[in-house]
């Protein structure tokens, strides 16, 4: 699934989101908006990784969204 369709359906998506990044709260979901540049932020500041780390985590998931299809 690429970038555009997650932007789309973003507030529909806040479970699964949580359920993968728990630490994020819904204030962290809210503010990113569905902008991956933030999501990517919001995820590496939780969660102590570094900014790549961030990426490749959402990229994993976001491919594994396109392969459940």
């Amino acid at each position: 699934m690429n970038w555009d369709q997650i932007a789309g359906n973003w507030k529909q998506m806040n479970g699964q989101l949580k359920e993968k990044w728990g630490k994020l709260t819904d204030d962290d979901l809210i503010a990113a908006a569905g902008k991956r540049e933030q999501f990517v932020g919001k995820v590496q500041t939780r969660y102590g990784i570094a900014k790549d780390a961030a990426e490749k985590q959402i990229d994993e998931w976001a491919k594994g969204l396109k392969d459940a299809m």
